[in-house]
């Protein structure tokens, strides 16, 4: 692979110097030979996208491969270097993630749901006495995450818990004995003061989330992952009349303080990361939300870039780190928009733009 070589102010450090790709490794020693195709501007560590279903594109639609690839090559382009696929609508193919040309990719098996508590066909959705077990076989088949569905819609048109805390609990306790970690959907008070108290390591969308568990969940480092943009895009559809009151409560309600409790979140010392759910490809839109819900520029682009790859283990632009960087004419933190337009995006050692 050819060697670059990118000039600029280094994210989030602000510090100028020159940062050379050698392969799939960063370095700062110059590299004999390497082209100049950055000058100037701010350089960006490779964007991670933390909540996101690639392969497909409509709700309750099987894994398609093909569009699987698509996505994962529309989300290079963009300059997002990894995702986290928390719970994928089939079994995620060896290729993806193991292909050079694509994202890494962080999975998490198939959902772990209770009975009729999932989309119709989606996840695992299994007895009380079968979710511990089923959560600990995604996480081991997934590399070490699995996803818990903890709360869903009802038959009369409502929204509540669909595991006991106990569940939530024993489940959690399982996975991460045996080294894994925990992803919980929640989008009900119930679910989610379950899944904080059963000590998950993040919490999914979590609209109607209690305040006065941010505390909590910053002292043992539970990230919040507020899927903000996918709520946008459905707001409008909750307003049909054919949407049944109590589900029109139920958004309402959630979304209107939504802005104000990741804000509280961000306060409280919770990490706060972005993620888009489906379909991929809005991330930008999701850092845009998160600074106007009131996160200080810095950590609205850090949830998608350096705070969601420390999170993940993945180092920034640093000596010998992974070679995702983004360039732009402009500061992101303060032009988040300039992250649409990059002037050059290097993912996995590798010039896509």
């Amino acid at each position: 692979m050819p060697a670059w070589r990118l000039r600029g102010v280094i994210l989030p450090d602000d510090e100028p110097g020159d940062v050379y790709i050698d392969g799939d490794r960063i370095t700062f020693t110059p590299v004999p030979g390497a082209e100049t195709v950055a000058d100037g501007g701010y350089l960006v560590p490779g964007l991670v996208d933390a909540h996101c279903h690639p392969g497909t594109s409509e709700i309750g639609e099987p894994l398609d491969a093909a569009l699987l690839r698509t996505h994962g090559e529309q989300l290079r382009a963009a300059g997002i270097s990894a995702v986290r696929v928390p719970g994928s609508a089939g079994r995620l193919p060896s290729w993806f993630g193991a292909d050079p040309g694509l994202p890494r990719v962080w999975g998490a098996g198939l959902a772990v749901a209770a009975e009729a508590g999932f989309f119709p066909g989606w996840g695992r959705q299994l007895p009380a006495d079968r979710i511990p077990a089923a959560a600990v076989e995604e996480s081991r088949a997934s590399g070490g995450w699995c996803k818990l569905i903890v709360d869903w819609m009802t038959d009369d048109g409502g929204y509540d818990m669909t595991m006991s805390p106990q569940v939530v609990a024993a489940a959690t306790r399982a996975v991460q004995r045996a080294g894994g970690r925990v992803a919980a959907h929640t989008q009900h008070a119930g679910g989610g003061t379950a899944a904080v108290a059963a000590g998950v390591d993040s919490v999914e969308h979590g609209m109607h989330l209690p305040v006065d568990l941010l505390e909590t969940m910053a002292a043992r480092g539970t990230a919040l992952v507020p899927t903000a943009m996918t709520f946008t895009q459905l707001a409008p559809m909750m307003n049909d009349p054919g949407v049944p009151e109590g589900m029109r409560r139920w958004f309402g309600d959630g979304w209107r303080r939504h802005a104000e409790l990741v804000r509280a979140a961000y306060e409280a010392g919770v990490t706060v990361l972005a993620g888009t759910d489906l379909p991929p490809g809005h991330l930008t839109g999701e850092i845009r939300w998160l600074a106007e819900a009131g996160l200080p520029g810095a950590a609205a682009v850090g949830a998608a870039s350096w705070t969601a790859r420390s999170w993940l283990g993945l180092p920034g632009i640093e000596e010998g780190a992974p070679a995702d960087v983004i360039a732009v004419d402009t500061d992101p933190r303060r032009h988040p928009k300039s992250l649409n337009h990059p002037n050059r995006v290097i993912v996995r050692g590798r010039l896509v733009r």
